[in-house]
C-alpha cells in the first residue's frame, strides 16, 4: 500500500506546480491518477487546492476507500446541491485532466461549477509522475524480479508444433500465479492490450496498436497478441510481456528461436542490442529525449536496417523507448519531436526492433530507471537470443 509520506510529497509537488502556473486547483477524476496522489483506486474525485488539504470524494466503495486513502478528509460524494458549497467563490481556475476525461464528466463539473475556468493540468500530472520516488523505485525492481522469474520458465515449457495462444497461456498462467494483476493501464486513446503477446510467425503482421510489433491476434474484434498460428523451427519467437505488482509496470522482451536464425535476423538481434547499448549508456539527467531517438534511427539506417526499424516498412513506430510506470505510456518517450531533457527518477522501456515481413522480428526490451552515471536495468536478467 502507498505510504502516507509518499502521498503528503506527491501532493506538496502538485501544489507547488498549480501555484507556479496561478491555477487554483486541481479536480482528478481518472482512476489511475486519483490512486496516485490518495492510495485507493475507489471510484473516487479528488479535489487539491493550490493551499490548503485535498479532499477525496468518494462514489463506491466508501468503506473501502477510508481504509486505504492516504488523504485525511476521504468522505462520500457529496449531492449535486451540496458540492458548489465546497469550493469559495475564489477559487476560479480550475484544473483538470484533458487528456483522459470524457466530455460528458467535463460537462458535469462546468455544470457544477458554473463561471469557472477550466484549464488543462494534463502535463503537469504527467510530468509529476514520470520522475520516480525511490519508493516507486523499489516497486518496479520487486515488478522486474518477478517477471523475470517467470521468463527463465520459458525454455521449459516452449515447443515446436504449440500454437502461439498456448505459449501465451502457459506464460500468463505462471504470470498470475507469480501475483501479476493483469491491468495494463495506458493513457493513449484507442489503445488496449491482455497482458503483453508472444508470437511467431504472425509477428509481422500490422494493427493498431503504438507499437513495433502488434501481432495477429485471435480475431478482428481483439487484433493483437498471440494468434492461433503454430510455432515452427528456425523461426524467431518474441515474449513481450507487462508485469505488474502492486500497481508497479515493467515491459520486457526476449526472442526464443528453436533450432537457428537466418543471418538477417541476427544482424537485426546485434544492432538491436548496439542501439540499446548506446541509449542506455545516455539515460542520463539532462540528455534530451528527440536526440535519443534520432540516434538510434541513425544506427539502425548505418545498419542497413532503416526501413524495418520500430516496424514493417510503411508501418513503423515513431519511437524507440517509452515511459513506464503505474501506466504503460507515461512520460518521458523517446521519440522525434520530444524535446525535454531527462530527469534522474524516471523509468523507460527501451524497445529497439526491427520486423522482417516474411521472416520475422529481432530486437530486444528492457525498463530502466534514469541514473547520474546511465541507465540502471530494473529487468535484470540476460538479453541473448535463447537457443532451444
Amino acid at each position: 500500500m502507498l505510504k502516507k509520506q509518499e502521498s503528503q510529497q506527491r501532493i506538496a509537488r502538485l501544489q507547488q506546480e498549480l501555484k507556479a502556473k496561478g491555477i487554483d486547483g486541481a479536480l482528478f477524476i481518472y482512476p489511475i491518477d486519483v490512486y496516485y496522489f490518495t492510495g485507493t483506486r475507489q471510484n473516487s474525485t479528488l479535489w487539491v487546492p493550490a493551499e490548503g488539504k485535498p479532499r477525496l470524494m468518494v462514489r463506491k466503495s466508501v468503506s473501502r476507500a477510508i481504509k486505504e486513502s492516504c488523504i485525511e478528509e476521504t468522505v462520500p460524494f457529496p449531492s449535486s446541491k451540496e458540492f458548489p458549497a465546497l469550493f469559495s467563490p475564489e477559487l476560479q481556475k480550475i484544473g483538470f485532466t484533458f487528456d483522459v476525461a470524457p466530455v460528458q464528466q467535463y460537462n458535469y463539473y462546468a455544470k457544477l461549477l458554473p463561471g469557472r475556468d477550466f484549464v488543462d493540468v494534463s502535463a503537469i500530472n504527467r510530468e509529476i509522475r514520470s520522475v520516480k520516488s525511490e519508493w516507486e523505485l523499489g516497486q518496479m525492481r520487486k515488478s522486474g524480479d518477478m517477471i523475470c522469474q517467470v521468463f527463465r520458465e520459458v525454455p521449459g515449457f516452449l515447443k515446436e508444433g504449440m500454437r502461439e495462444v498456448d505459449l501465451a497461456a502457459e506464460f500468463e498462467c505462471r504470470l498470475r500465479k507469480a501475483g501479476s494483476e493483469g491491468y495494463v493501464r495506458m493513457r493513449a486513446f484507442n489503445q488496449e492490450l491482455f497482458q503483453g503477446l508472444a508470437v511467431s510467425s504472425a509477428a509481422c503482421d500490422p494493427g493498431f496498436f503504438d507499437g513495433a510489433v502488434t501481432g495477429q491476434g485471435m480475431s478482428s474484434a481483439s487484433p493483437h497478441g498471440a494468434s492461433a498460428a503454430v510455432i515452427k523451427a528456425n523461426t524467431p519467437i518474441l515474449v513481450d510481456y507487462i508485469g505488474i505488482f502492486n500497481g508497479y509496470i515493467v515491459d520486457i522482451t526476449r526472442f526464443f528461436v528453436i533450432g537457428k536464425l537466418a543471418p538477417e535476423l541476427e544482424h537485426g538481434f546485434a544492432t538491436a542490442l548496439a542501439i540499446q547499448k548506446y541509449l542506455v549508456d545516455n539515460l542520463k539527467p539532462g540528455v534530451i529525449c528527440e536526440e535519443l531517438f534520432l540516434k538510434a534511427a541513425e544506427m539502425a539506417e548505418e545498419a542497413g536496417l532503416g526501413r524495418n526499424f520500430m516496424g514493417a516498412p510503411g508501418e513503423n513506430a515513431k519511437f524507440v523507448g517509452h515511459g513506464v510506470g503505474l501506466e504503460l505510456d507515461e512520460f518521458p518517450v523517446l521519440a522525434q519531436g520530444f524535446k525535454v531533457p531527462l530527469q534522474e527518477g524516471q523509468t523507460i522501456a527501451i524497445e529497439p526492433k526491427f520486423v522482417f515481413p516474411g521472416q520475422g522480428v529481432a530486437g530486444i526490451e528492457n525498463t530502466f530507471a534514469v541514473g547520474k552515471n546511465g541507465g540502471v536495468k530494473l529487468t535484470d536478467m540476460p538479453d541473448e537470443v535463447v537457443y532451444l
